[in-house]
């Protein structure tokens, strides 16, 4: 039997009784707690969050694109109509017989917005632990990160059923509420969870509609998923998303999402239900490996149309490497 593990797996059915946060047998697997989570806080240190597109006008901790008059000094250019007389440079005025204008940068905050996927799907897992434990680890990870440059730190996690929205706070404290709220958020109690279509799309269409009105612009959005059930419609908020934040989809898969197990005949189980896999057919085989090529090819395609970062992470490793691979390392 294929040893796929999910939501009901018998031997993790006591989960529920555990204090959420808590540490249990099954953290790090099946489930998190706030202390496993925190302690990620020193792998964080090597991962690197560089601002990119920073499009707010909002004072702070970071170089932006913008220019003006600010606090670092970027470049001259030729005098054009309606500069700023003050901010002449004499020195290349006088040199070159033309007026220069002195450029700046200016210094500017950012705040980061954690968007992390706890529906049904993200509760499976063949390899490793769970899509939704991988999804808390990179949040932590990046969350961790994201204080220590002095960002401020928000977040909006949603399954189903429940959304909690917070708002971008300076500190370590809020990092820790973040994490104290994904620790202990209803998805990873509930025995059973809506297993159809349509309410997957319409959560994940939801939160990316509140996701909208939260963001500011300027803001780093990072996207943790495995972005099932994303429609034309999801994809359009993105795509508003993206002309005003920067964004960061990292999306989560199984292997066995990526590709089926050697030919042979397996019964998978969810722990209530079984089903029969035969896996000989090799037609069948390349049609469910070009499946999981065609979804990816849609979001490669998505972010390549809209400037937005992918990374890929996988239930079989820890996201640290993974991270540090798509974001860079802190040398």
């Amino acid at each position: 039997m294929i040893p796929a593990f999910g939501r009901h797996q018998p031997a993790f059915a006591d989960r529920s009784s555990i204090p959420a946060g808590t540490p249990s047998p099954d953290d790090g697997v099946v489930r998190v707690s706030l202390s496993s989570l925190i302690a990620l806080h020193h792998d964080a240190e090597s991962l690197v969050l560089q601002p990119g597109r920073i499009r707010s006008p909002v004072s702070g901790g970071y170089r932006s694109p913008f220019k003006g008059r600010g606090m670092e000094f970027d470049e001259v250019r030729p005098y054009m109509q309606g500069d700023d007389v003050r901010i002449l440079d004499w020195r290349v005025t006088a040199r070159t017989g033309r007026p220069h204008t002195k450029l700046f940068r200016e210094e500017r905050e950012r705040a980061v917005l954690l968007w992390v996927d706890l529906r049904h799907t993200m509760f499976f897992a063949t390899q490793g632990a769970f899509k939704a434990v991988r999804a808390a680890q990179a949040a932590a990870l990046l969350g961790w990160r994201a204080v220590s440059q002095g960002d401020r730190l928000g977040a909006l996690l949603f399954s189903e059923t429940t959304h909690i929205e917070l708002r971008p706070k300076r500190g370590k404290a809020a990092l820790l509420h973040v994490l104290s709220q994904i620790a202990k958020h209803a998805a990873w109690q509930q025995r059973a969870a809506p297993n159809d279509a349509l309410s997957a799309a319409n959560a994940l269409n939801q939160t990316l509609v509140r996701l909208r009105r939260v963001a500011q612009p300027g803001s780093l959005i990072i996207l943790i998923s495995d972005f099932a059930r994303l429609n034309g419609q999801g994809s359009a908020h993105l795509a508003r998303l993206s002309r005003h934040s920067d964004l960061i989809l990292a999306d989560i898969h199984d292997p066995l999402e990526a590709e089926l197990p050697p030919p042979g005949h397996y019964r998978v189980s969810d722990g209530e239900r079984f089903l029969a896999l035969a896996t000989e057919d090799t037609q069948l085989r390349e049609r469910y490996r070009e499946g999981f090529i065609q979804q990816q090819a849609v979001l490669q395609q998505l972010c390549r149309r809209y400037g937005m970062t992918l990374l890929s992470l996988t239930t079989a490793e820890n996201p640290l490497a993974a991270l540090r691979g798509g974001l860079g390392m802190r040398r």
